[in-house]
């Protein structure tokens, strides 16, 4: 912390987005923005160079790599900042691939104000935030594991839904082509479906994917 005051770094590639929390923040005296991101590196780089108590982080910035992948390079890096997930997207596929990483907090960016706020002292603090929303589907997935894609399986199915090519899943994720490929069998094997668009269809008819 600076000061006494909670440091932020903003990761979410719409300015205006990342000038509306720029204004929500500067109304409490105990936070403060340190610097903003546009890209999952560039979110990396700035955490490197800044060394924020939080990251706000966007999950998806129009690019192969996303807020999970960015999240998970921060968090595995010694003296690791908090990571605050905030989207627009509450899909299982997302709201894994976020935990997975070790982000400490996920919400929706139509939360309320003080609801944001106190999830950035929250996460600063080293407790986690979770919206309403999040918490009921991690709470089914545990009550329904059977049925359940792994974290692997989801994010790879949404960039398959996202329009990536298998070898452009491999090379987003850092794997073999064959790897992604024996992912979307177990998940065509789970959902009962034969092709990757059934897949897609039958995920987002479940509300898997968004």
């Amino acid at each position: 912390m600076t000061a006494g005051r909670i440091t932020i770094l903003i990761a979410d590639d719409h300015p205006v987005v990342r000038a509306g929390l720029r204004a929500l923040i500067a109304t409490d005296a105990a936070l403060q923005v340190v610097g903003e991101a546009d890209t999952p590196a560039a979110a990396v780089q700035a955490a490197r160079e800044l060394s924020p108590d939080v990251v706000l982080m966007d999950l998806r910035f129009g690019t192969a790599e996303t807020g999970a992948d960015a999240t998970r390079v921060i968090r595995a890096s010694p003296d690791a900042p908090a990571v605050l997930v905030l989207t627009n997207y509450d899909s299982d596929a997302d709201i894994l691939a976020a935990v997975e990483a070790g982000a400490n907090g996920y919400l929706l960016k139509d939360a309320p104000p003080d609801d944001l706020l106190a999830a950035i002292r929250a996460a600063a603090a080293g407790e986690s935030a979770l919206a309403p929303a999040v918490a009921g589907r991690l709470l089914h997935r545990l009550r329904t594991p059977a049925t359940s894609l792994t974290a692997r399986e989801l994010d790879v199915l949404q960039r398959a839904a996202d329009g990536l090519s298998n070898a452009e899943i491999a090379a987003a994720l850092h794997v073999s082509e064959a790897t992604v490929k024996s992912h979307l069998a177990h998940v065509y094997t789970k959902l009962d479906v034969r092709s990757r668009s059934a897949a897609v269809a039958a995920a987002r008819a479940s509300g898997i994917l968004a």
